[in-house]
């Protein structure tokens, strides 16, 4: 009885304040205007310094074909020795350089290395933005342990915001069903403040940047 008459005035305390609206204490707040200052740097400089600080691996590519010759590097310097990579254009260009990859899911939880683009990069937090509507799904992000990301100076943004906006722009209504930001390899610090890497994805996160402005 006890239970029920409590859950009554819970419920009628609901009712009456759906009954009798207060008004907005605070009606000139203004939600146009950044919270953040602006950037001290230009982006590029900016998400560089802000990925390096969460533990990314930055390299700056001056062109595709630089691009490649540094991703070579990374996979050999690190023994990636199955690398998997699913979008095409990012396939197209492993073949042309005789960068060996696999590419069949079947074989995915064997993979040491996922090789994709993103969507959007961002500035002010050194985060990748990725979604389900990549060739490479959900999967390259999280089953490897190193995580190789190839994107384009032009795909930089300076917040949060904008990379909403542009991925909004660029699906026109029909948003993927998952958008998630990357900040850094995968960590935690959940059992006796003892820091893991690789607690819930990738141990290593690289970005190549290559220059297309």
């Amino acid at each position: 009885m006890d239970e029920t008459t409590t859950r009554e005035k819970i419920l009628k305390s609901i009712r009456n304040a759906l009954i009798d609206k207060a008004s907005n204490p605070f009606p000139d707040v203004e939600f146009e205007s950044s919270v953040y200052q602006p950037l001290k740097e230009s982006i590029d400089v900016t998400f560089a310094q802000e990925f390096t600080k969460v533990a990314g691996k930055f390299i700056y590519c001056e062109d595709e074909s630089d691009m490649a010759g540094k991703l070579k590097f990374v996979i050999h310097n690190n023994k990636l020795e199955n690398v998997f990579c699913f979008e095409d254009s990012l396939k197209r260009l492993l073949e042309e350089h005789e960068i060996p990859f696999n590419y069949q899911p079947a074989e995915i939880l064997n993979a040491m290395a996922g090789v994709t683009h993103c969507e959007f990069l961002i500035a002010r937090f050194g985060s990748i933005m990725i979604s389900s509507r990549q060739l490479s799904g959900r999967r390259l992000n999280i089953y490897p342990e190193t995580h190789i990301v190839i994107a384009k100076t032009s795909q930089l943004v300076p917040d949060i915001k904008d990379a909403l906006k542009k991925i909004k722009q660029k699906y026109e209504g029909d948003m993927p069903s998952v958008v998630s930001v990357i900040t850094g390899p995968s960590r935690t610090a959940d059992i006796e403040k003892t820091l893991v890497m690789g607690a819930h994805g990738p141990k290593q996160l690289f970005l190549l940047l290559v220059e297309d402005n």
